[in-house]
């Protein structure tokens, strides 16, 4: 690949090598080398701009979870290695809760869970990203329930005046990435599907998915058969029934010995008024950030892996709505 080192074989083999090399291999430093000074990196809590942050909340999280473990299920990818290619990680993490940090005093909880990160990378350097964590996951196995634990966060935060508002379009920062992906037959036919279900057309369940289908979806559930998805599906359109759905990213790929596969990157932007995931409408401004992968079989979509934060969705609607939820 022009510009990357010359030990990866190809862009996965980088995004995965160089992953391990930083968490496992305790390589914080190779940060220097691998990330841009100025990278700007989203996650449903916050952006954080500049390799400085990176690098402290990556030893912070170590500091937490010494043994983390990251494991990666697949990377699904767009460009070329002049132009800057963007990776879609999907990543199966287990940890133990060994040390004292946001997720309170040490406990020794043993925790799985999921991250999907979206990565732009050009001459050997990551300088754009988005980040999802599954925290839904992480606090339920840890004993909470994903409201409860925003309610606390606010709480520790100073309150609702004070505490740190989630992501939002208007806070975002500028990064050097401007793509949209590619125009692959497999993203086309994801992104028609979950237009879709976002427009009420439930019915496409049936007909785009294997009814074998196998479903990871956040909090760590996983699901199977048309049911499993039209549940997930309908509880988050119905929370937020006049909300904005929009494709931000799209990538579709066929690659030797693997199914085709799509990434989707996406948001959902508007009012919490609705009874479905989250609860009473309480009218509350709220902005999901949401990826999605895809498997396809002979008989249609036979797994799809969904991530948002559902800890940062409550934080939102607790905030909007006075902390008083």
């Amino acid at each position: 690949m022009k510009g990357f080192d010359p030990k990866f074989a190809d862009f996965p083999d980088y995004i995965l090598g160089i992953t391990k090399e930083i968490w496992e291999g305790r390589g914080i430093a190779t940060l220097h080398e691998y990330y841009a000074e100025d990278i700007v990196v989203r996650s449903p809590a916050s952006v954080v701009v500049g390799n400085d942050g990176v690098i402290g909340a990556t030893m912070a999280t170590l500091a937490e979870f010494p043994d983390r473990q990251l494991l990666g299920e697949d990377v699904i990818w767009s460009g070329a290695p002049e132009t800057g290619m963007l990776s879609s990680h999907r990543i199966l993490s287990t940890a133990t809760h060994l040390g004292s940090g946001i997720y309170g005093k040490a406990s020794g909880t043993k925790l799985t869970y999921r991250i999907i990160a979206d990565c732009h990378a050009i001459n050997n350097k990551i300088n754009d990203e988005w980040l999802i964590r599954d925290q839904g996951a992480i606090v339920r196995q840890m004993g909470w329930d994903p409201r409860d634990y925003a309610r606390d966060q606010i709480s520790r935060e100073g309150g609702v005046v004070k505490a740190t508002l989630p992501f939002v379009p208007k806070i975002d920062v500028a990064g050097p990435y401007q793509g949209r992906g590619n125009d692959n037959e497999w993203g086309e036919r994801y992104a028609d599907v979950l237009n879709k279900i976002m427009f009420a057309d439930m019915a496409v369940i049936p007909r785009e998915y294997d009814r074998a289908i196998q479903t990871e979806y956040p909090g760590g559930v996983t699901g199977h058969s048309y049911p499993a998805v039209d549940e997930f599906w309908m509880g988050l359109r119905a929370a937020f029934p006049n909300a904005q759905f929009s494709i931000e990213h799209q990538i579709g790929r066929y690659d030797p010995l693997m199914p085709p596969r799509a990434a989707i990157r996406w948001s959902l932007h508007g009012k919490h008024d609705g009874w479905g995931a989250f609860g009473a409408p309480t009218g509350t401004d709220v902005y999901v950030m949401g990826i999605s992968h895809a498997e396809f079989g002979p008989r249609g979509i036979r797994r799809e892996f969904t991530l948002f934060d559902e800890t940062a969705i409550w934080k939102q609607i607790l905030i909007g709505a006075g902390a008083a939820e």
